[in-house]
């Protein structure tokens, strides 16, 4: 393993301490990456936006660089799970300071009885492959002080009936801790955003509410069950990212930002 005698970077741990830094967001075409690449633009970082539909990938850029009018933005299409396009992701990144993974499919719910090991497979390969492999990608080209950044969900502290294999992939979390231990000799940080419910077109095709005003009226009747009246978001979810990412000193955490959903 490279590693390096010199102590983590000492900076800015605020988002503006991001400026001229290069962010690979891996699902930023739409939700909370999407979100997340037009904050660090606004911000002044370099961003790599990547996304399986090449169309809303280049909507997702055009929103970026309105966001951040100097930036520099490229949008690669690929899929996450997909090696190849990670690697071409990665190539034409270049020396990369952060990576975000947003990107993974989702398994349904189903009862354990109903579960198959084609369906713990795809779940695999849809959620937890994609991390391992993103980190095993951009290592190698990674500044000391640069920051890995993934996400999880609260079903891991608050699992529901049919929901044991969305929770096991919460492993996320696990293997979160153990790059953090692994790559501190390289100096760079691993973490994971823990997120409830927000505002999301993901979120909005989980309780079968469209981008109308009767998916407002929906996404409100839902936010009303949670301690805040309200569900977050896709701002408020990606703010949690930038902070991870700006602060040199956090490494090896799950921080949750649900809204007190988690109570």
């Amino acid at each position: 393993m490279t590693t390096t005698e010199a102590p983590i970077p000492v900076r800015s741990p605020l988002p503006q301490g991001l400026a001229g830094q290069t962010a690979v967001v891996i699902g930023g075409s739409s939700g909370i990456g999407l979100a997340a690449g037009a904050m660090l633009a606004s911000l002044g970082a370099r961003v790599v936006l990547t996304g399986r539909d090449k169309a809303r990938l280049d909507a997702a850029v055009e929103h970026a660089r309105a966001a951040g009018p100097e930036a520099e933005v490229l949008g690669v299409a690929g899929d996450a799970a997909d090696d190849a396009a990670l690697e071409e992701t990665f190539e034409r990144a270049g020396t990369v300071d952060h990576v975000l993974l947003t990107a993974g499919s989702i398994a349904g719910p189903a009862p354990i009885t109903e579960v198959t090991r084609d369906g713990a497979r795809e779940a695999f390969e849809g959620r937890l492959w994609p991390a391992l492999a993103a980190a095993r990608t951009a290592v190698p080209r990674m500044r000391a002080g640069g920051s890995i950044t993934l996400t999880s969900g609260n079903l891991v502290v608050r699992p529901r009936p049919g929901m044991a294999l969305l929770s096991a992939v919460g492993g996320v979390e696990t293997l979160t801790r153990a790059l953090a231990v692994e790559l501190a000799p390289r100096r760079l940080r691993t973490n994971t955003v823990r997120y409830g419910m927000f505002d999301t077109p993901l979120a909005r095709g989980v309780i079968g509410a469209g981008a109308d005003a009767a998916g407002d009226e929906a996404v409100a009747k839902a936010g009303l069950q949670t301690p805040l009246g309200r569900l977050g978001t896709a701002d408020e979810a990606a703010a949690a990212v930038l902070f991870l990412m700006a602060n040199p000193y956090m490494t090896g955490q799950i921080l949750t930002i649900d809204g007190g959903q988690d109570l």
